[in-house]
């Protein structure tokens, strides 16, 4: 994986969302991209990423476009594209963003499925001064400790790799494989006591509920690009 960057700021925080289940990382780092008025200084690229182009105020966002947050210090690596079987490169993408800008820490952010009610959230971390602030905004926030579970994807890769960064898992459970707005906004409310952003929680839900919308238009298109490849492959001989 290629990893560009027009600007290195020095010691941020670096929040990384990906399309897991509920869609929770990539509504959450959209959400925080435009509440933060974030500012796109790079991207990761590999040729195996799924060629989707989207398209934003007649510009293109590329499929995993790395943006900042100059008055909180923060990257966003905010991704649109399907990084299954990319999971490895991308903690490794990571792991070289982190050292690059000497990061004090690295947070990713997933959905966990449940049949439960309610979407309780949980957290894990390689840092104890990083458990202690959680332990503190737990009297402001419904979170908990990750005491026993399974942890797939690009956060799982971080955990077992070696980072020089600390790093922070924070999960929310989802009831449904659908975009889920209301676990996103959990995870919100959770980075905005963590990090003390002062989100605006009234447009949220709003937000977050038109860029579902944008989404499902998106992977729909996308999974029907998919099957035709498949179709095509499947069907294809020398004569084309």
């Amino acid at each position: 994986m290629k990893i560009k960057l027009s600007k290195k700021p020095k010691n941020p925080i670096v929040i990384g969302g990906f399309p897991g289940i509920g869609l929770i990382g990539t509504i959450t780092t959209e959400f925080l991209i435009k509440h933060l008025d974030a500012k796109p200084i790079g991207n990761i690229w590999s040729e195996k990423l799924m060629p989707i182009a989207a398209i934003h105020e007649s510009k293109i966002i590329q499929p995993l476009e790395i943006y900042y947050d100059k008055k909180h210090n923060i990257l966003i690596l905010h991704a649109l594209s399907d990084i299954r079987g990319l999971e490895w490169q991308l903690g490794d993408a990571l792991t070289e963003i982190g050292k690059a800008v000497k990061a004090k820490e690295i947070i990713c952010i997933e959905g966990v499925l449940s049949k439960a009610e309610t979407s309780n959230a949980y957290y894990i971390t390689t840092s104890a001064a990083k458990e202690k602030v959680f332990n503190r905004i737990k009297t402001k926030v419904s979170i908990g400790p990750l005491k026993e579970g399974i942890i797939m994807g690009v956060t799982a890769a971080l955990l077992l790799r070696n980072t020089s960064s600390p790093m922070s898992g924070i999960f929310v459970e989802t009831h449904s494989k659908l975009p889920d707005s209301k676990a996103s906004a959990k995870i919100i409310e959770i980075l905005d006591n963590y990090l003390d952003l002062k989100v605006d929680y009234k447009p949220l839900i709003k937000a977050a509920t038109e860029f579902e919308g944008k989404l499902k238009e998106m992977m729909a298109h996308a999974k029907a690009t998919d099957e035709h490849k498949k179709n095509r492959e499947q069907h294809l001989d020398y004569m084309g």
